[in-house]
Order: C-alpha cells, then sequence, then structure tokens
C-alpha cells in the first residue's frame, strides 16, 4: 500500500511506471480526442512521456542511450499495463 503520493524517482522505477501508466491510460482513454486512438498505443505514449519526463526530472545530465532506453521501456512499461488490465478484467468477469 502506497504511504505517500507519486515522486519522480517512484515513476522511474518499474513497478512505478507501470501503476502509473495504467491510472493515467485507463482515466483518459475515452476522452474524445484520444478515444480513436488504440489503447495500447495510447499507453504508450503515456509511458513514453512519464519516463522521459522522469529521466529529465531524476537525472543531472540526460545523454542519448538514456533517450533510446526511454523508448525501449516505454513499450515494456505499457504492455505490463495493459496486460494488469486485462487480467484484472477477466478476474471480475
Amino acid at each position: 500500500m502506497m504511504e505517500h503520493f507519486f515522486t519522480w524517482g517512484d515513476l522511474a522505477t518499474y513497478g512505478g511506471a507501470v501503476m502509473a501508466v495504467l491510472i493515467i491510460t485507463e482515466f483518459t482513454k475515452d476522452l474524445p480526442c484520444i478515444r480513436r486512438i488504440p489503447t495500447r498505443l495510447w499507453a504508450y505514449c503515456v509511458s513514453l512521456v512519464l519516463l522521459l519526463t522522469a529521466v529529465v526530472f531524476t537525472s543531472d545530465t540526460i545523454y542519448a542511450e538514456d533517450v533510446l532506453l526511454c523508448f525501449i521501456n516505454g513499450v515494456i512499461v505499457a504492455m505490463a499495463a495493459v496486460g494488469s488490465y486485462h487480467a484484472v478484467q477477466e478476474q471480475m468477469e
């Protein structure tokens, strides 16, 4: 159980990023301007922005490899967030 709100350090971790992407995607996917975007793609966009922002706020210096890793890790975070949502939905049915 979380005892505090997210910090940028939390969002830079796998678990924190997955949880934040899951929550943000779930609350924004039905907005009129986003509804037409497939949920997996939207989750990737959210995870990419989140990870890049976390790198900016937690690093003194940003290297090209950090940015490249955000693109790769964004896929992993998005897939975990979408997969977690589907697993919970299946359990509720």
